[in-house]
């Protein structure tokens, strides 16, 4: 069978839940995140190496905090490959696309949302109510 597409996924009503096809699916999907996020950090890296030091101090302090958030972005991108890493591993072993809380279906519009969902939208609810709950 041809790749699914995205299109493929949203109009999918079998009862076949998380098929090979759709495993091979979120897998191509993650694998490209994760070479995106791995250029970004590459391109970053450059960047920084290459950046000349201006001896004005508004310019420094400018190259600086921009810097700053280049690397505070790096650093979330960073998190989402170690997320992205561990649902690959979850593709592998047989268990992407099942709420780790309940073990029911995420559910395929959720996934393609956010590939890396660990919880369905209840539970991820549930848990979010709670953390607010225990804060307060």
């Amino acid at each position: 069978m041809a790749k699914l597409t995205e299109q493929d996924i949203l109009n999918y009503d079998g009862d076949d839940y998380m098929n090979a096809d759709q495993l091979e699916f979120f897998k191509d999907r993650l694998l490209q995140m994760q070479q995106e996020l791995l250029s970004n950090a590459d391109a970053t890296t450059n960047h920084l190496q290459e950046q000349e030091a201006t001896p004005d101090p508004a310019d420094r302090a400018t190259l600086e905090e921009e810097y700053a958030l280049e690397l505070r972005t790096r650093d979330r991108e960073r998190k989402l490959l170690l997320k992205i890493q561990s649902t690959l591993k979850k593709i592998e072993a047989g268990d992407y696309g099942y709420c780790e809380d309940t073990g029911e279906p995420i559910g395929l519009r959720r996934l393609l949302a956010r590939p890396t969902a660990s919880l369905s939208v209840e539970a991820q609810e549930r848990r979010e109510r709670m953390k607010k709950q225990f804060a307060d």
